[in-house]
């Protein structure tokens, strides 16, 4: 499919990019050094938009405006010019109830959006967080895990102050799935991501500062008890990460793997996922010295010693916390034996 990108170089919008690209679509990406023509040759060719472009720190309150509810009227005219019913997403916020410039010009997006009888789908996001966000901006979550990672000070008014979180990945994910459904209909109601997350600035702080110490201990993997602690870890990882490095991310049908972090003195981390029933594995190592953590899910990690065929069994899961050691010179598979997915952290 064909898939024009508003706000491409965004956070959002640089990760939609990629997940486009990386499930087969043909994506059209327009951002703010992109021409008008750029805009006009997209939208005719467009099977679908996302419509991420924005503005939430405008030098005055008018950009509020012409960044977000004028370039939106713009989009629509030019699609209704051209006779076309493309099918839209818009990332809204959920400041379009509040009474400030931002959220008056993200509701007046909608509203736009709503009367143009276009199939729209409009979501209002929270503050989204996730690796690639940009620090010392408008990210409370970015700014801390950018400064934590660099021991840099960071500050908070207010430790009790709580702030609602989506994370990028299910912000994406949600948007492909209405993008890959086999009709777009619309939706006349305003749309939430879920899950969403609530955390306060204490304790978002204190979490950053466990796992950097976690990470340079000699266990390198912090406890993870829930979801949201492994997508903040996670986020934090890219942070952290020693600079000049690229990262790997591999899927197929049994899951996917991903390296978050990297560095020439603690080493790596990858996130493996499996679906229930997946088993991985199967190989050893002469050297190299693994731990492996399931965070979510249950999993059956078997070692067996390559010269002597002795068998290590571990059954672990998320809800009891247990690092397994891999051992030199054992071959070792891990399998997901839960029934939903299974999410283990290796170092």
């Amino acid at each position: 499919m064909k898939v024009l990108v508003t706000g491409s170089n965004g956070f959002i919008g640089k990760h939609m990019c990629v997940l486009l690209k990386r499930k087969g679509h043909e994506v059209f990406a327009y951002d703010l050094e992109s021409s008008e023509e750029d805009l006009r040759k997209y939208v005719l060719q467009a099977e679908f938009i996302v419509h991420l472009a924005g503005i939430n720190r405008p030098l005055t309150n008018e950009e509020f405006y012409d960044g977000n509810s004028n370039f939106t009227k713009k989009l629509i005219d030019l699609i209704k010019t051209n006779n076309l019913m493309t099918p839209i997403i818009m990332s809204s916020s959920i400041q379009a109830v509040l009474d400030n410039d931002y959220g008056k010009s993200k509701k007046m997006g909608e509203d736009y959006l709503f009367a143009s009888r276009l199939p729209v789908y409009i979501y209002r996001l929270a503050n989204a967080f996730g690796k690639w966000c940009r620090p010392n901006y408008n990210s409370a979550a970015a700014t801390f895990c950018y400064n934590i990672a660099h021991d840099l000070p960071i500050e908070i008014r207010d430790r009790n102050y709580v702030v609602h979180y989506n994370y990028i990945d299910d912000i994406v994910d949600e948007f492909l799935k209405v993008i890959e459904a086999k009709e777009h209909h619309g939706s006349k109601d305003i749309l939430y991501i879920a899950p969403t997350y609530d955390c306060s600035l204490g304790k978002l702080a204190d979490l950053l500062y466990y796992f950097k110490g976690e990470i340079e201990s000699d266990r390198h993997l912090p406890i993870i008890h829930d979801e949201f602690e492994l997508k903040l870890f996670k986020t934090f990882c890219d942070y952290l990460s020693d600079p000049g490095y690229s990262f790997n991310y591999a899927a197929d049908s049994r899951g996917y793997f991903e390296e978050v972090y990297k560095s020439k003195k603690w080493g790596q981390i990858s996130d493996n996922v499996s679906y229930p029933g997946i088993i991985k594995g199967g190989h050893y190592h002469t050297h190299k010295k693994e731990i492996f953590y399931t965070v979510i899910g249950e999993s059956e990690i078997i070692q067996q010693n390559v010269q002597t065929g002795e068998i290590i069994v571990s059954i672990v899961n998320g809800d009891n916390p247990q690092l397994v050691s891999i051992k030199v010179l054992y071959t070792h598979s891990i399998q997901n034996i839960g029934n939903g997915i299974s999410h283990t952290l290796m170092s």
